[in-house]
């Protein structure tokens, strides 16, 4: 088991990609600590004292420095954090407000600034040669209409990403983000749900198919395991191709 020993902390782990990630890092051996608005899943209590969940909101301080400490309180230490959480709205870009704007900043990046922040302390206090994951997207790479904050907000996660990396690498923390494409969830079900729109849509991924959860959950365990252990600063790209040919 690649992660096995190490603690783990995920933001968003409730849906999603996020509990795909949550439930690979546990079967590769990791003990699991979910952030989320809700947390009460029943899926998480087969994991018994190796998964935990905590109530908290990314967008504040108070919530996150709370949330961490629980976790190294339970746990001892973080190894691991895959900060996820995130939102997307449909919009265009000259009917979006004020308040969405905000509200997509104040989670996708903000939320993730004080998520690595935190975590990065509590690393570097404990000695940990530890591991950052950031959850962005191929809209942070190139623009997709209806999606202007959302863009935005991707964009600023991977500068985020990569400056981190710069400021953590001489306390041997590495930090990564992952760059999914159109992935199977809640969020796009309607998409996938509208025949004539999602067989016109998938003529710009080469593959011709739908990336599931479990596909971005396993680049999350090598960029978690030290198989990429000289691996940081990088945004990976997992769309089944669809970046290359919108280029």
């Amino acid at each position: 088991m690649r992660l096995k020993g190490k603690t783990a902390l995920i933001t968003g782990g409730t849906l999603g990609i996020g509990k795909a990630i949550a439930l690979k890092f546990a079967q590769e051996g990791a003990k699991v600590a979910i952030l989320d608005l809700e947390v009460n899943e029943e899926w998480m209590q087969s994991y018994k004292g190796e998964m935990m969940g905590i109530v908290c909101d990314v967008q504040y301080k108070s919530q996150v420095d709370a949330a961490i400490a629980q976790v190294t309180e339970t746990f001892g230490h973080i190894d691991i954090a895959v900060i996820n959480a995130g939102i997307c709205e449909l919009t265009p870009f000259l009917d979006i407000t004020e308040e969405a704007w905000e509200r997509h900043i104040a989670i996708n990046l903000k939320g993730a600034f004080l998520v690595g922040q935190a975590v990065a302390k509590q690393m570097v206090e404990s000695g940990v040669h530890g591991s950052i994951i950031h959850m962005s997207s191929v809209n942070g790479m190139r623009a997709e209409n209806t999606q202007a904050h959302y863009n935005a907000s991707k964009g600023g996660l991977n500068l985020l990403a990569m400056s981190m990396a710069v400021e953590l690498a001489s306390h041997h923390i590495r930090v990564n983000a992952l760059c999914p494409g159109f992935i199977a969830t809640r969020l796009t079900q309607a998409e996938i749900d509208n025949e004539a729109g999602i067989k016109e849509y998938l003529k710009t991924i080469p593959m011709k198919r739908v990336g599931l959860p479990e596909e971005i959950a396993d680049a999350a365990v090598f960029m978690a395991s030290d198989e990429s252990r000289y691996m940081t600063g990088h945004c990976l790209v997992i769309d089944g191709g669809q970046l290359i040919k919108l280029a």
